[in-house]
């Protein structure tokens, strides 16, 4: 998978990830579901609508955005 976002919590960093040309919240390496945008697969996540999280984690509750906008988006290495 190739990250594209990266969004940091207490609990640790979140990522929305494309392969195969579909987009996947990531948490702890981990797919939690797989969406066709980058923005559906943040507003799944955010909303608590994906995979449930190791150790119960609601991201709900750490603030994870729904606006791709305040993620940081990676730039690949050159």
């Amino acid at each position: 998978m190739r990250k594209l976002y990266l969004y940091e919590t207490s609990a640790g960093a979140f990522y929305i990830a494309e392969h195969n040309g579909h987009f996947h919240p990531v948490f702890q390496e981990q797919s939690l579901g797989s969406y066709a945008t980058a923005q559906q697969a943040a507003e799944g996540l955010a909303g608590g609508h994906t995979f449930s999280l190791p150790g119960g984690i609601d991201p709900s509750e750490l603030g994870v955005p729904e606006d791709l906008g305040e993620w940081v988006k990676i730039t690949p290495e050159a």
